[in-house]
């Protein structure tokens, strides 16, 4: 299970839409399954239908969460004309069954979905996420 913030749900899902209609990535780090940082990333595919994270930006943010003492839960990006559910490729990509791949659908602005999963090999499996209150 996934704990996060509802001030950092928002951030995340606010550089999500930041970056509409380009998918957008992100990382999430923290301890014990409760997320204590969003980090928004540049996708350097920048489109619409696929991300891919900058290495070097990617190294520095891992470094300063190794510094802050938090490791790596998620990985987070947006759908922008689907369902919160990963693609064959987010399938193919998925480099870890401990990491949360969490997606922000905007297929319907107004109402964004997000919703988390783990990924083990080909099997999709739903990640419950409690949104806490506060920050």
């Amino acid at each position: 299970m996934l704990r996060m913030p509802h001030a950092l749900q928002d951030r995340m899902v606010a550089h999500c839409r930041s970056r509409y209609p380009k998918e957008a990535c992100g990382l999430l780090a923290g301890n014990d399954g409760r997320v204590m940082q969003v980090y928004p990333m540049t996708n350097i595919e920048d489109s619409s239908i696929g991300y891919a994270m900058d290495p070097r930006e990617q190294l520095r943010v891992e470094q300063q969460m190794r510094r802050q003492g938090q490791q790596l839960l998620g990985i987070f990006h947006s759908h922008t004309a689907s369902a919160a559910y990963p693609s064959s490729v987010d399938v193919s990509l998925a480099i870890s069954p401990d990491v949360s791949y969490v997606l922000v659908s905007l297929n319907d602005q107004a109402h964004p979905d997000v919703k988390s999963y783990r990924i083990n090999g080909q099997t999709i499996a739903p990640e419950p996420v409690t949104i806490e209150s506060g920050g």
